[in-house]
């Protein structure tokens, strides 16, 4: 089964709010955006945004220039279906994060429990190459991965699990971790799941 195949059937199977990394308001995300300074009218990207409710917390506050990247056209339809109207002020585009070519570039690109999905070389290699293209000089990226006490398996698939540390030192030097937030995530089954949130500004 490919990458794509086996999310899409996660979300054909599960309601948004029964996925493992459901959450019905984002605070660490939006915790952490608010530290970049943005204004509303600054391009922000979602990558592997899905069904997250990320996109209607930054409607609400006013953001204009909103992107969401997921590569299950059945996480996006969920995130459509539940924004209604306001979903024609998002850009949506199904793709891989490792594989799509950022088209323009971004202020902030936000990740939250993709990256740690990624455990082979290439293709981390290939995310921050495209985090990289999207992101310029004075931008910031938001990660959020499972923490170093966080599961080691999720959804059926292995993460790789970082801190702070070791997820600055797989960004690399072109990124300058700023911010740092520690979250337990309580999932629908209430079992706790340790996450790192890291606020990086591109150099």
């Amino acid at each position: 089964m490919t990458r794509k195949d086996h999310w899409e059937q996660i979300y054909r199977d599960k309601g948004e709010d029964e996925v493992s990394w459901h959450q019905e308001q984002p605070l660490m995300s939006v915790r952490l955006i608010e530290r970049t300074g943005l204004t509303p009218d600054e391009p922000v990207i979602d990558v592997g945004g899905g069904a997250s409710h990320l996109v209607d917390a930054l409607l609400a506050q006013g953001y204009s220039d909103v992107t969401v990247l997921d590569l299950a056209a059945s996480a996006l339809d969920q995130a459509r279906s539940r924004l209604g109207e306001r979903a024609e002020a998002v850009h949506w585009i199904e793709a891989d994060a490792t594989t799509w070519q950022p088209e323009r570039t971004y202020r902030l690109w936000h990740d939250r429990a993709v990256f740690h999905f990624l455990t082979e070389s290439a293709d981390r290699a290939a995310y921050l190459a495209n985090l990289e293209a999207a992101v310029p000089a004075g931008g910031f990226a938001v990660i959020a991965t499972f923490g170093p006490e966080g599961p080691q398996r999720c959804s059926g698939l292995p993460v790789v699990r970082y801190s702070p540390a070791s997820l600055q030192a797989t960004l690399g030097t072109g990124f300058e971790q700023v911010a740092v937030e520690a979250e337990e995530h309580r999932t629908p089954g209430g079992q706790p799941q340790q996450f790192v949130g890291c606020l990086f500004r591109r150099v």
